[in-house]
């Protein structure tokens, strides 16, 4: 992708900076003779050159760095979406993903995933946190509600749950692949500190996990093809697909689609048989039933 124009860099930044009120920043309202702040109180609350910031506005001096983007944005008060529509403008890319505690999923997304009847999906974080799953999920490959929420992250399934390790067709081969594609996760989130512990944590429940994370192997979770010997209704093929939330750079979706029509069936059957043992709700459904 290349760089866009400077001057839609330029015209952006001056959009921005005359819609911010001088007076809730502290600079007098008085004698402007344009809305919004001047070039050099933005460069001053950006902590960069007035002549930098300027030039930038004027579509010259070249592209400027993540770091002097990150100091506009804050500066203008930007919001994620515009901050990331500043990273496009100025450098024909989206920024890295920030890393942060994940506060859930809104209710709407849960619904999302509801709608998917006969498709296990589920949420992740950049370190692949289970936050949101629905009916199928549980049924199909796991009821996470059964688990403790420090429990909820699908490398600590894949190693250390035997249940779920067991119905694996080939958890060699899996296991390799979710170690490379969390390396690749996690470092984009920039997580390194959270990273070194959850990896600490796990490589002293599993030798197997921490010898793949010698390796050293990176890939990309994009999409592929799960294969389960279930103990109940015996094989089943999902094929997967990852996507990004979009607005929510934190959160990873994960949807597994029935590859036959026979996979189709064995799914529904297992959705009823645990529809029948009990009677399942999303975590907003208990949280809404709790407060009752």
């Amino acid at each position: 992708m290349t760089v866009s124009s400077p001057t839609s860099l330029g015209t952006y930044l001056k959009d921005r900076r005359t819609r911010l009120d001088p007076a809730a920043f502290g600079f007098s309202s008085a004698r402007r003779r344009t809305p919004g702040l001047r070039r050099e109180e933005v460069a001053q609350r950006a902590n960069i050159s007035p002549t930098w910031y300027t030039w930038l506005e004027q579509g010259r001096g070249g592209a400027p760095s993540p770091d002097v983007l990150d100091r506009i944005a804050k500066g203008l008060l930007l919001t994620e979406p515009e901050r990331q529509h500043l990273f496009m403008l100025a450098l024909g890319h989206p920024p890295e993903v920030r890393y942060r505690v994940s506060d859930g999923i809104t209710p709407r997304l849960q619904r999302v995933l509801d709608a998917l009847e006969h498709s296990p999906a589920i949420v992740k974080t950049p370190l692949w946190d289970i936050v949101a799953w629905n009916r199928a999920a549980a049924a199909v490959l796991t009821d996470y509600r059964e688990l403790p929420p420090e429990q909820r992250n699908i490398l600590h399934i894949v190693f250390c749950t035997s249940r779920v390790r067991d119905m694996q067709v080939d958890w060699t081969n899996l296991a390799r692949s979710v170690v490379a594609a969390f390396r690749a996760d996690a470092v984009r989130a920039g997580a390194s500190t959270e990273v070194d512990e959850f990896v600490k944590e796990l490589s002293s429940r599993s030798p197997e996990f921490a010898k793949l994370w010698q390796d050293n192997d990176v890939q990309i979770h994009g999409e592929g093809t799960k294969r389960l010997n279930h103990p109940t209704v015996g094989l089943i093929e999902l094929e997967y697909s990852g996507f990004s939330v979009d607005g929510r750079p934190d959160l990873g979706l994960i949807i597994y689609n029935p590859a036959t029509l026979d996979d189709l069936e064995r799914v529904r059957k297992l959705i009823e048989n645990s529809s029948q043992k009990n009677r399942y709700s999303t975590p907003y459904q208990e949280e809404a039933m709790r407060a009752v």
